[in-house]
């Protein structure tokens, strides 16, 4: 079902990220965090009650600095096209000022449900101006401590009074979305995909706006690829806007089961590859990276840009490379099994005894190293879930996991069984032998 989207605005120090991480972090024990969802970026999924709904944080519009630019004001634009419920935050310690009164009317003018939240709500000094903002004309106001939590509970109950229960469908088809800077080659990607004789095609409306889910069938089996490149609202165009592209990226990994980066062989790799990348990473998706734009030069070349991948893609050691050109349809037909075998990775369940004989074999081959006399014990292992594949291991004490001995368990795993495509998680749990 399609999630309800709420958009955190305000001028700059009001409170908006302490609002967005007490909201999303789980600060309240009914309130549960998305998985891989970390407090730095602009986009999370809050499960409260029987309600989940989507947040979008937004930077604060400043009129007297150089910070209110294109960028600060593109982005709130984008996340008010984007929200059914604008959450505004104001500063009910100060004034209200020239840029609450410009916000304000940006938001009369867009015609969706506004909740004023008067913040900072926790002393005799909050109570001086909060009334001012009273004016602002609009019909829900609430009263909170975004920093002592008072009232957020309140505020949640607010918030999802008109929404539907959260209804979990019942879809066993593959889904995996194309992700990556924009102009990188995703809708060309898409469309090389569906185009391909072996695929039967029919586009149905998909659950984030401005995006299109298609359904098609590969190998008798129907598969549904999410295009995350439209950004376009209104005549607006924010696929130019690169740092914002990524609040759709992070919607559709959410609903996908493999995420296939794209980059850009001409372009080269940016800093923001790999900021997208990760977000895949933290939230235990199927990982396929596709190179776009390769026209077949001499495999020097090739292979020099795999080692450059290799290089600044080191936490993606566990994934496939395929070099591709949508433009000229060459190599598309390499990018489905690629997608298949990532899901199958990350879907894949492992016996206990087999988990155990590997472990046992590999801490015989290579002891850990013991601190202050101590050594770690690994006493059993069990595979505890997937999506991604979640091994415990039951120890006599987490203090002597060194980070070399955790990868050295993880090669090792990846060595006897195959997990190529997807991340991996090693748990530790202290037991007693007995």
């Amino acid at each position: 079902m399609k999630l309800k989207t709420v958009a955190i605005v305000g001028r700059p120090n009001v409170g908006k990220s302490t609002l967005f991480n007490k909201l999303s972090h789980a600060k309240i024990s009914i309130i549960e965090d998305t998985p891989g969802v970390t407090r730095d970026r602009i986009y999370s999924e809050i499960t409260y009650l029987d309600y989940k709904f989507s947040l979008i944080d937004t930077g604060g519009l400043d009129l007297s600095e150089e910070s209110f630019n294109k960028l600060i004001e593109t982005q709130v634009e984008l996340a008010i096209d984007e929200a059914d419920v604008i959450l505004f935050v104001v500063d009910s310690k100060e004034s209200i000022n020239a840029n609450d009164k410009y916000l304000a009317e940006l938001l009369h003018k867009c015609g969706k449900r506004v909740i004023v939240v008067l913040n900072k709500i926790d002393n005799k000094e909050s109570l001086i101006h909060k009334y001012d903002y009273y004016e602002l004309g609009f019909s829900e106001y609430i009263e909170i401590s975004g920093e002592h939590s008072k009232n957020v509970r309140e505020l949640l109950d607010l918030i999802v009074k008109d929404f539907p229960k959260y209804e979990k469908e019942d879809d066993n088809r593959i889904k995996f979305s194309f992700i990556g800077r924009p102009n990188v080659g995703k809708s060309s990607l898409v469309n090389a995909i569906l185009g391909n004789d072996k695929l039967m095609v029919s586009d149905v409306a998909g659950t984030t706006r401005d995006a299109v889910d298609s359904i098609f069938k590969y190998n008798g089996e129907e598969y549904v690829v999410i295009d995350t490149a439209g950004m376009r609202k209104r005549g607006k165009i924010y696929e130019n806007i690169e740092k914002y592209s990524l609040l759709r990226s992070l919607k559709a990994i959410e609903r996908s089961d493999v995420c296939v980066l794209v980059i850009d062989y001409q372009d080269g790799i940016k800093e923001h590859d790999k900021h997208i990348a990760s977000y895949a990473v933290d939230a235990g998706k199927g990982i396929v990276i596709v190179v776009n734009k390769y026209d077949e030069n001499d495999g020097k070349e090739k292979n020099d840009f795999i080692k450059l991948i290799k290089a600044e893609f080191q936490f993606l050691s566990f994934v496939n490379i395929v070099f591709v050109s949508a433009l000229k349809k060459k190599n598309i037909s390499l990018i489905m099994p690629e997608i298949i075998n990532a899901y199958e990775a990350n879907h894949r369940r492992i016996a206990t005894s087999i988990m155990n004989d590997i472990i046992e074999e590999a801490y015989n081959l290579n002891l850990p190293p013991s601190y202050k006399g101590k050594r770690l014990k690994i006493y059993y292992v069990a595979q505890e879930d997937v999506t991604p594949p979640k091994f415990v291991f039951y120890v006599n004490s987490k203090n002597l996991i060194h980070f070399s001995y955790y990868r050295y368990l993880e090669n090792k795993i990846r060595e006897n069984i195959e997990l190529t495509g997807t991340p991996i998680i090693l748990k530790f749990k202290e037991r007693t032998k007995k």
